[in-house]
């Protein structure tokens, strides 16, 4: 039986503009797990380049590697600084089939 020869697949490695970086953490919002929301953001920063992410966002590289990963827990201020800091921005939009706000107080 041959031997199966693996190696790693960073997801960073395959984010090649901004597109791309843009359908991927479109895709991990969608899904609703905050955990996985951090470490995409992470991994388009590590597209991006860490050190340049961390200088333009004001926050700490290896601070960043550690939130941005699938153990990590942001906080909002450390989110939005890094979508900035990738020239992004969050949208917010009504969710598919929602046709009120809860309480029917928003209209």
């Amino acid at each position: 039986m041959e031997r199966t020869t693996t190696r790693p697949w960073d997801p960073a490695d395959h984010l090649t503009s901004t597109e791309d970086a843009v359908a991927y953490l479109d895709a991990a919002l969608e899904a609703g797990e905050p955990q996985l929301v951090a470490a995409v953001l992470g991994d388009i920063a590590r597209a991006a380049g860490m050190t340049e992410i961390a200088a333009a966002s004001g926050l700490g590289r290896e601070s960043l590697y550690k939130s941005l990963s699938i153990n990590g827990n942001p906080g909002l201020t450390t989110v939005l600084k890094v979508i900035e800091a990738l020239g992004l921005r969050l949208r917010v939009s009504p969710a598919a089939g929602i046709s009120a706000a809860p309480a029917g107080k928003l209209r």
